[in-house]
C-alpha cells in the first residue's frame, strides 16, 4: 500500500502519519501487542498526571481508544461512500466526562486489544478502491487510507508519551 499523499489529510494529521512505516498492517499488529502489554505494565503505579494539567495515564489511554474509534468511524464511513460530513470533537471534552480513572488497568488494555483487532481487520477488508475514497470530517477532507495511517500513528505517539513522562 502506497503512503497517502498530503492532499489525504489535514495538516494536523502530518506529524502521525510520519511515525508509520510503510508497511501498516504489519505495524498496527506489533503496536496492538506492545500498547496491549504497556497498559497492562502500568498495573499497580500511581495513576497521576505528569504535570500539573495534564491527563493521567488512564485518561491518555482512554483517549487513545476513544480516538481510534472515531478514526475508525470516519474511515468505515467513507468507505462505505458517506456523504454526510462528520462532526469533529473535543478531546479534552471527551476525557473530562468519561470515566477513565475509576477503570482497572485490565478493562482498559482489554478494551484496547479488542477494538484495534476489530479495526485491523477493518483495515485488512478494504480494497483498493475503497482506501482511495474520502469525505468531511471536522470540516477536513480525509481518505480512508491516511485514517488507516492517522490510527497508527497517533496510537504511536502517544505510545512514545507513555513511556517517556509516566
Amino acid at each position: 500500500m502506497n503512503r497517502p499523499q498530503s492532499q489525504e489529510y489535514p495538516a494536523w494529521a502530518q506529524p502521525y502519519i510520519e511515525l508509520v512505516p510503510d508497511n501498516l498492517l504489519e505495524f498496527l499488529s506489533n503496536q496492538e501487542e506492545e500498547l496491549h502489554l504497556l497498559i497492562r505494565s502500568f498495573n499497580g503505579r500511581k495513576n497521576e498526571g505528569y504535570a500539573i494539567g495534564k491527563w493521567t495515564p488512564k485518561e491518555l489511554v482512554g483517549h487513545v481508544i476513544d480516538t481510534e474509534r472515531i478514526f475508525a468511524f470516519r474511515m468505515m464511513s467513507f468507505a462505505r461512500l458517506e456523504a454526510q460530513a462528520l462532526p469533529g470533537f473535543s478531546e479534552n471534552d471527551y476525557v473530562a466526562s468519561a470515566y477513565f480513572n475509576e477503570r482497572s488497568w485490565e478493562n482498559l488494555a482489554d478494551e484496547f486489544l479488542g477494538l484495534r483487532k476489530s479495526n485491523r481487520a477493518l483495515i485488512a477488508s478494504f480494497s483498493a478502491e475503497e482506501f482511495s475514497r474520502s469525505g468531511e470530517a471536522n470540516q477536513r477532507s480525509m481518505s480512508v487510507k491516511a485514517l488507516a495511517f492517522m490510527i497508527a500513528g497517533h496510537a504511536a505517539h502517544h505510545l512514545r508519551i507513555l513511556k517517556e513522562r509516566y
